[in-house]
């Protein structure tokens, strides 16, 4: 009898910690993993009237856009902030793309545009209404259309095509880190959609990835820009912070906003892609995480 108790013991101890192994393994990433010990938001930039587009070279420098004055700005590695361009006809989203040109969402041109290394924009495709843009490894561009409920594809040669309609308020864009897959936020909603990416650059098998966590008596989430780390966490600009959320959609946390401001879009810069940048309203704001961003091209 004593035998088959401490058998029957010995079973109960390794179920139990194979089901102890199982919930680890299947609990969220949670933010102390990514939060440092007295780290906090840190300002970069101030006396804006409304930034966006934070954008990362090769080198780890930061750009960013203030929209209605038409103007870029470079972050360098130091921390000095200069004007990059003047004439960026009003240019929201940004984004670095193959060998580091800067490619943004010309919402006063009504176009997609590269800038040469003078800040000088040249339109990619015109005669569109568009709000925030990733480009992918190969130079295909995503870009949403907020206003039409539209997300389009321009392929590297520079072809044009619709590949959703009817999403309530797409805005924010970002790809995952193996670019195999798409992110859309809904600024109106609390959904996230995922696509899948097909070889001709069409999207398919759209899905909820996650709902994001309202605001008290709201209906909107106020999405907008996102980025990723290596890992695979998504963080999205909304009305209650960045919300961070882990490979599986679940959220892991929310970090509060540097200021009780517009957020309006974020990335990962610096030396090692391990700082955070984030742009509300006037400002810019920084923090160093315990992770790093994600670069889709070389």
């Amino acid at each position: 009898m004593k035998i088959r108790n401490n058998i029957a013991m010995l079973i109960a101890v390794v179920i139990s910690l194979l089901g102890a192994n199982a919930t680890v393994e299947s609990q969220d990433l949670p933010l102390s993993m990514i939060l440092i010990d007295g780290e906090k938001w840190e300002l970069v930039s101030a006396d804006h009237t409304f930034t966006e587009g934070p954008a990362v070279n090769t080198a780890g420098e930061v750009f960013f856009t203030d929209v209605p004055k038409s103007e870029i700005y470079k972050v360098d590695l130091a921390g000095k902030v200069t004007l990059w361009s003047d004439q960026t006809n009003r240019t929201a989203g940004a984004i670095m793309g193959p060998e580091n040109v800067l490619y943004g969402a010309s919402i006063g041109g009504g176009a997609i545009v590269k800038f040469d290394a003078a800040g000088k924009p040249t339109p990619i495709v015109s005669d569109i209404v568009c709000n925030d843009l990733v480009v992918n490894g190969a130079g295909g561009i995503y870009f949403t259309d907020h206003g039409n409920k539209k997300v389009w594809y321009v392929s590297p040669q520079g072809q044009l095509q619709q590949v959703d309609q009817n999403m309530i308020s797409p805005n924010g864009i970002i790809l995952w880190p193996d670019q195999k897959q798409l992110i859309v936020s809904n600024t109106k909603g609390s959904e996230l959609w995922t696509y899948r990416i097909e070889a001709d650059g069409s999207l398919s098998h759209k899905q909820a990835y996650s709902t994001m966590r309202l605001p008290v008596g709201e209906t909107e989430s106020g999405a907008d820009g996102m980025t990723v780390d290596v890992v695979g966490r998504l963080y999205v600009c909304t009305h209650e912070g960045v919300q961070v959320f882990d490979t599986q959609g679940r959220l892991s946390g929310i970090i509060a906003k540097p200021q009780q401001k517009f957020l309006s879009n974020i990335c990962f810069g610096g030396k090692n892609l391990d700082t955070l940048y984030v742009t509300t309203m006037d400002k810019v704001y920084r923090r160093k995480l315990n992770t790093q961003g994600v670069r889709y091209s070389k």
